[in-house]
């Protein structure tokens, strides 16, 4: 069986969103800076942009997802990401987290919505097929996979920005965890590091 891996992106001051986010904005008002290592650059809402990750940002992704057979994400960052246009981008299938599981996607969309995080473990332990299972975020779906003791692995991606507001990754989370620094990537971009979580 694989590992459990939760990776997302926060601001200095641990910020996942700036302001207002949702489908129009996905990241939220000057959230868009917290990507800037994705998209290999500075982008706006506004503008085109391309997905254009490249150097040090690339190669810390392409080893993480290399490992991935399934992956698990919040509604809120299904509908904030307006479902990837329909089709999910990430390797192996999706479990969405929702209490609204009667609006299922087609089948070959790749997602599947679940009404629970262990429901949604099972299911994408079964899918990855002995590789590691990813948890994509929101805050709230990796607040209570850590809770719930369920991550090996915490990879935290900082961008070199202070956002002010938005959501907070560990806003009232309550537990105690040490965590185990293991490989860190920098770019101009975000300081990537991989934590182990330690049991």
């Amino acid at each position: 069986m694989g590992n459990v891996i939760a990776s997302i992106t926060v601001s200095v001051d641990g910020f996942i969103t700036g302001p207002e986010d949702g489908p129009e904005c996905g990241l939220g008002k000057g959230g868009e800076r917290l990507h800037y290592w994705v998209m290999g650059g500075p982008w706006t809402y506004d503008g085109g942009h391309d997905f254009a990750m490249k150097g040090p940002d690339k190669e810390f992704f392409d080893e993480l997802i290399a490992s991935f057979g399934a992956g698990i994400v919040g509604r809120g960052m299904y509908d904030a990401a307006g479902a990837w246009g329909g089709t999910n981008p990430f390797p192996g299938p999706l479990f969405v987290l929702t209490h609204r599981t009667e609006e299922q996607p087609a089948v070959e969309a790749g997602f599947t919505f679940v009404s629970g995080l262990d429901d949604a473990l099972a299911q994408a332990t079964e899918a990855a097929r002995g590789k590691d299972v990813a948890i994509g975020g929101g805050a709230d779906v990796i607040r209570q996979a850590l809770a719930a003791g369920r991550v090996n692995e915490l990879a935290l991606s900082t961008a070199p920005v202070i956002l002010g507001a938005g959501k907070r990754l560990f806003d009232g989370f309550d537990r105690d965890v040490d965590l185990e620094v293991g490989k860190v990537v920098s770019s101009p971009y975000a300081t990537h590091v991989r934590y182990a979580v330690k049991r």
